[in-house]
């Protein structure tokens, strides 16, 4: 398998040229082809009737051509960037202008794409927002992985050291084989668990395997396990990449649903709220 279609969701967000940043640097790497989409996100006619206010004295129609107008002229200057950035990296690339809901559009373009690049949520421990409902949305039903980039801080080279959160789920088990291409580019791989539930014997504990699976495909990484009862699993994690210096990190997405997560708080919940890297999700 190889990296060799990038999804990237694009918007007039100072935050979304780092994404781009971020994702041509894998098309780079890879040889990939890249492809951003700008998704012109604006509610049908029926949204502002019975509203009670006409703002500033239009009607529906007239609103949603205003606002409609509005979107694409606050893409003229992003796709420009895109058009730049394809032109000083010699990338193959598509400018995509579409109209429809963000998290459905991306969803489905997604699926003819080897991994979307997105934003992280700006308030993302509130499960309304948009930015939320466009992970959550792509991850569970595009059959995609999905790499989310922190909406604050710089963004290094994904692939210098790679932090792979192993727990030996089915979720984390689909993040290896989805990040495989990322993974044989990096520079250094760390596998780490986190509170392992019984006492970890090097030679046998699942890091270890692993590793050796890995390796059979030509990657070499180290294995590591920490301690850490006193905070959840998401802040141990976060705590241990940075400690490291991680540049990405490999997860499973919601290995419990995403309601319990939301009552009762998860790994994934954690690492859409205070990511300090990007991190690679599937689910």
């Amino acid at each position: 398998m190889s990296l060799k279609d990038i999804l990237i969701h694009l918007d007039a967000d100072p935050r979304s040229a780092v994404r781009l940043e971020a994702a041509a640097g894998l098309a780079a790497r890879h040889g990939a082809f890249l492809t951003g989409v700008f998704v012109i996100d604006i509610p049908s006619t029926d949204y502002f009737y019975g509203a009670g206010f006409p703002m500033a004295g239009l009607g529906p129609d007239q609103l949603i051509d205003t606002l409609t107008a509005e979107a694409r002229a606050a893409a003229e200057p992003v796709e420009a960037q895109f058009r730049e950035v394809l032109r000083k990296a010699n990338l193959q690339g598509e400018w995509r202008l579409v109209e429809g809901h963000t998290h459905a559009v991306l969803s489905t373009e997604a699926r003819y794409a080897d991994v979307v690049v997105v934003g992280q949520p700006d308030d993302p421990r509130r499960s309304d927002t948009r930015g939320r409902l466009i992970v959550e949305t792509v991850l569970m039903t595009s059959g995609r992985p999905v790499l989310v980039v922190p909406f604050a801080g710089k963004v290094e080279p994904v692939t210098d050291h790679v932090l792979v959160a192993w727990n030996a789920s089915r979720e984390a088990t689909r993040a290896v084989h989805d990040a495989m291409p990322l993974l044989r580019t990096a520079k250094q791989i760390t596998i780490l668990s986190i509170n392992p539930r019984a006492p970890i014997d090097e030679d046998e504990a699942p890091h270890t395997d692993l590793a050796t699976h890995l390796g059979r495909h030509g990657v070499r990484s180290d294995t590591s396990h920490t301690v850490a009862e006193d905070i959840p699993d998401g802040e141990a994690l976060l705590s241990y990449a940075s400690d490291i210096g991680a540049t990405m990190i490999v997860a499973g997405g919601y290995g419990h649903s995403r309601a319990r997560e939301l009552v009762f708080g998860g790994v994934t919940r954690t690492l859409l709220a205070e990511m300090t890297v990007p991190v690679f999700f599937s689910h």
